[in-house]
């Protein structure tokens, strides 16, 4: 079995485009929201965590490492997984695996526990977001793979958004445990659309081994091909801009700028617009525009944002709305750019979407969990640190996009064979 396999025949594609259900782009968008909905959900719960279960603030953040660092470790298997058995059965268990964890919470009495049931929901909540980005590049090529990819992500911006939303007021009528009972209940009706609706999109031909020597084998080219590395660099550090925020939001908005539990949406409903409106442009983009150029416009705004966010703190006091104001121009540069980044680490490895998914999931995963366990604690202190903890990962953004773009125009075709042939001759 060669690493890097040939793509097959439109005629094969096209069947299973046609076994599709009309409404893909919301069953994947569903799928992949629903581990960062279970991350945001429970935000305006924190306090009320620690003192049920007489832990301390810090403790009660851990919980949030708990998820990721998991999250991250089995990201790395989810896609490998779903190449090997196929994207249907492994999306399915793993929905059950999340859904009993949730289940579970509700009972949780020590912080110990809820670190080990966060741990292991972290294990499962993956593999929704892996698959379902394999699973757009099995059914679609070029622009309409971006366009598919805006879509999910228009309606993904949708969950975290919601989620504290729906939280601080499960939190204020019912307390934090009614929040993992909706888990459970939405992971069920997810289960359930996903047994009537989901299509099995990688057929038996296609598959790839479990063997240990292939997939070491696998890895390490995925793991050590430089452009793969530096495009998932520039989506992780992107992300990081935001995810700052979102890790601090209890500290931000309740301490820094004085909002209530229930009022989560000074923060998170800007962020959605953003998303939105990025994800939707990415969308019209798509054959119109180069994924260079397209990428180049939201560096520019999510620049702008930075930029503005900086000046914001230092010169005026924490106050609604001017410390809201950069966050959504940063949120709609940084989706405007996210499928087209996307597609360009899919793309070098088009026989091992899975893993190639898996393996972008589990480096910003890891980084995700470096920045709620580390990084958060150490910026969250003033909205001046925050500001300037996003304009530091906008940079290293920059500079991994722009160093991925001197690199794949020396050596990308020859490190990383066709996929990286046709991604080029797109861009």
């Amino acid at each position: 079995m060669t690493f890097a396999m040939e793509r097959e025949s439109e005629e094969k594609r096209n069947k299973r485009r046609e076994k599709a259900p009309p409404g893909i782009a919301i069953l994947l968008a569903a799928m992949g929201a629903l581990g960062p909905f279970s991350i945001d959900a429970y935000l305006p719960s924190l306090h009320a965590i620690a003192e049920n279960l007489n832990a301390t603030t810090l403790e009660v953040q851990q919980t949030l490492t708990a998820y990721l660092i998991p999250f991250a470790i089995m990201a790395l298997w989810h896609g490998a997984i779903s190449d090997a058995l196929g994207r249907r059965k492994v999306t399915l268990f793993f929905l059950g695996v999340f859904g009993a964890t949730s289940a579970a919470c509700v009972f949780a009495t020590r912080i110990e526990y809820l670190w080990a049931l966060r741990a292991i929901q972290g294990v499962s909540a993956g593999a929704g977001i892996v698959i379902s980005r394999a699973i757009v590049r099995d059914l679609f090529d070029g622009p309409q793979a971006q366009r598919l990819i805006s879509s999910i992500a228009m309606m993904f911006a949708i969950a975290p958004a919601l989620a504290p939303l729906i939280g601080g007021r499960l939190q204020a009528w019912y307390g934090w445990r009614s929040i993992f009972v909706f888990l459970v209940l939405m992971t069920c009706l997810l289960w359930m659309a996903c047994w009537w609706l989901l299509p099995e999109t990688l057929p038996p031909e296609s598959r790839q081994s479990l063997r240990l020597d292939y997939l070491a084998r696998a890895y390490r080219k995925v793991l050590t091909t430089p452009v793969f590395l530096l495009a998932c660099g520039a989506l992780t550090f992107n992300f990081a801009g935001l995810f700052l925020y979102i890790m601090s939001a209890p500290v931000f908005l309740i301490r820094h700028l004085g909002v209530s539990e229930t009022e989560f949406l000074w923060l998170f409903g800007p962020s959605m617009l953003g998303l939105l409106t990025g994800s939707w442009l990415s969308g019209r983009y798509a054959g119109k525009l180069t994924q260079k150029q397209t990428i180049l416009r939201g560096f520019c705004l999510m620049g702008l944002a930075a930029a503005l966010n900086i000046a914001i703190c230092v010169f005026r006091a924490p106050e609604l709305p001017w410390n809201i104001l950069p966050i959504p121009i940063y949120t709609l540069g940084m989706s405007l750019s996210m499928p087209s980044l996307t597609l360009l680490a899919l793309d070098l490895f088009p026989g091992q979407r899975g893993m190639a998914s898996s393996c972008q999931m589990f480096l910003q995963s890891i980084f995700n969990g470096i920045v709620s366990g580390l990084i958060a604690p150490a910026f969250w202190g003033s909205t001046r640190t925050l500001a300037f903890g996003m304009g530091g990962f906008l940079l290293l953004g920059a500079i991994s996009g722009w160093v991925y773009y001197r690199v794949s125009g020396i050596s990308g075709g020859a490190d990383v064979g066709v996929g990286s042939r046709k991604a080029k001759n797109d861009r």
